[in-house]
């Protein structure tokens, strides 16, 4: 189920987690961007994706189907692997699901410490819940996610190659998307799993 049947049951909760879901989605990017600019690599600079700015991150089909669906995507960030390396290729894919993490971290450190708000609690407990999707989904070594970079960078010369070769195939966006779409049940109880270990270790 998308967004979008939150806008007439319960609107305070749309704006909430689609504000929510546009600055992690931005933070996401800009991570990916300002990596690969740090270690060499120019092209998100080139691309204008150095920046926090969401209208630079977000991709016009990826919000209609967080819409209507109830998942999508950013903007990828365009690099150059070649002037990266192995390492930096790798330093690169994690650097998303990183910032996912420390967001949903900060969040519930702000829940242990600062004064009880229902609406408070509420947006921190939604920011962290979303970064936490954001965090595991993309770290699921599948084509096109940051988990199959980051096994391409760790394996090169052989699931590696694979993986690469798969994504410069003209559907692979679409099986990915099927696939997702299909396991989308097994897929939900990893993130729930993990969402429900980092609110028990938070103690909220």
């Amino acid at each position: 189920m998308g967004l979008i049947s939150l806008l007439s049951s319960n609107p305070l909760a749309f704006v909430i987690v689609a504000l929510a879901l546009v600055l992690s989605l931005t933070f996401h990017e800009f991570a990916h961007a300002y990596t690969a600019d740090r270690l060499g690599d120019s092209t998100p600079r080139s691309y204008g994706r150095v920046t926090l700015n969401p209208l630079a991150h977000l991709d016009p089909v990826g919000a209609l189907l967080l819409l209507f669906v109830g998942f999508g995507f950013a903007k990828p960030v365009p690099v150059n692997f070649s002037n990266l390396g192995r390492w930096g290729m790798v330093a690169v894919a994690a650097a998303g699901p990183i910032s996912n993490i420390l967001i949903a971290l900060v969040c519930v450190i702000l829940l242990r410490v600062l004064p009880e708000s229902n609406l408070g609690d509420t947006i921190l407990g939604i920011v962290a819940s979303i970064n936490v999707v954001l965090a595991v989904f993309n770290l699921i070594p599948i084509p096109l996610l940051d988990g199959s970079r980051i096994l391409a960078g760790l394996f090169p010369n052989t699931l590696g190659r694979s993986l690469m070769e798969f994504e410069r195939l003209p559907y692979a966006f679409l099986i990915v998307m099927g696939f997702i779409f299909l396991a989308r049940g097994p897929l939900s109880n990893i993130i729930g799993t993990v969402q429900g270990w980092l609110f028990r270790v938070a103690g909220v």
